[in-house]
């Protein structure tokens, strides 16, 4: 004879131990392989789209040496270095063999230097790269500083000067910016050399002229974020209970006024990476800005197709990874939850 064990009504079945943690892991990694697939396929079009666009420019560097009376170029000549580039191809299949190539990590040879693109880019990458991530690391900190400031300090003239300082920031051009950096801390007081401008020195006012502007779009969300907070009722019991505004902020304020400053970050990169171009010029700085400048003079299709891509492929990238941060910020948003459902429909 066997016994049955029956449970009590109203009683909800026990799961296996682990069962509850594996299913949201189940559903973010579905989330997040969905999302990577459409980055991916926004990378895809991008390439497409600046391909196109850029094939439809009347001209190039090779018609323009091959046409020069002065080369002396025979017709079979002409014909063996157009086959050469794949311009003697429809722009479809240009297309096709292109985006075969980029896949594989080809990007092409440049047709003024005849140099490899990957190589001409790589090599310009570095200084960029320093350059945009030491700017958005500097904005971030700017922004963090006025925003929590704003909260802590005392009502008063002080605090009206830390909110007003991103309104400020935002009218100011880059360039002035970096000229007064530039007379200020160089040439009045000495501390970085305008020749070296590779330097740690130069490097940092650089990307402090980049930042200044820029953090003035974070700080303001973030400042209106944590008002926003400040108003909700949690926020009030909390300074009831007699807490100081410095815990309060960083207790209570905090979290829920990440969600739309890191929001704000990813779309401000875009700006980064376009002003970084001009504080190259400002200073010298030899990076992806320069390499641009002199294809688009030289109309030099390869190096401006692998740039502009570049540049989308990073943006999507930064907005790919704010947006698996999203479920991880704030538990509302959890993937498989209602409101993640009809967000992602």
């Amino acid at each position: 004879m066997s016994a049955s064990v029956t449970a009590p009504a109203g009683s909800r079945p026990r799961l296996p131990a682990g069962t509850a943690t594996a299913a949201p892991l189940r559903r973010y990694a579905s989330f997040a392989l969905r999302r990577t697939g459409q980055a991916l396929v926004v990378i895809a079009l991008a390439y497409v789209l600046v391909f196109l666009v850029l094939s439809a420019i009347p001209g190039d560097p090779i018609s323009a040496q091959l046409d020069n009376p002065q080369n002396g170029y025979t017709d079979a000549e002409k014909a063996q270095i157009r086959a050469f580039h794949g311009l003697d191809r429809p722009v479809l299949v240009q297309l096709l063999v292109s985006l075969g190539n980029a896949v594989t990590g080809q990007l092409g040879t440049s047709l003024s230097t005849s140099q490899p693109v990957t190589e001409l880019i790589g090599a310009a990458i570095p200084s960029t790269l320093i350059l945009a991530a030491t700017a958005l690391m500097l904005a971030v900190l700017i922004a963090a500083v006025l925003g929590l400031a704003s909260r802590v300090l005392p009502a008063g003239p002080l605090n009206s000067l830390v909110r007003s300082l991103p309104t400020v920031f935002l009218s100011t051009p880059n360039f002035l910016i970096g000229l007064v950096l530039i007379q200020v801390l160089a040439v009045s007081l000495g501390l970085f050399s305008l020749v070296d401008s590779e330097g740690a020195g130069s490097t940092l006012v650089a990307a402090l002229t980049l930042a200044i502007p820029v953090s003035a779009q974070i700080a303001q969300v973030f400042i209106t974020a944590l008002d926003e907070s400040a108003g909700q009722d949690y926020a009030e019991v909390a300074l009831s209970r007699g807490l100081p505004p410095a815990q309060v902020v960083v207790r209570h304020l905090l979290r829920p006024s990440l969600l739309p400053t890191v929001t704000v970050v990813g779309l401000v990169l875009g700006e980064v990476l376009g002003g970084s171009l001009i504080t190259e010029t400002i200073f010298g700085r030899t990076g992806v800005g320069t390499v641009v400048q002199k294809a688009v003079s030289s109309q030099d299709v390869p190096v401006l197709l692998a740039a502009v891509v570049l540049s989308a492929a990073v943006f999507v990238v930064v907005n790919l990874v704010i947006d698996l941060l999203y479920p991880l910020l704030d538990p509302r948003l959890r993937a498989g939850s209602p409101r993640a459902r009809k967000e992602t429909r």
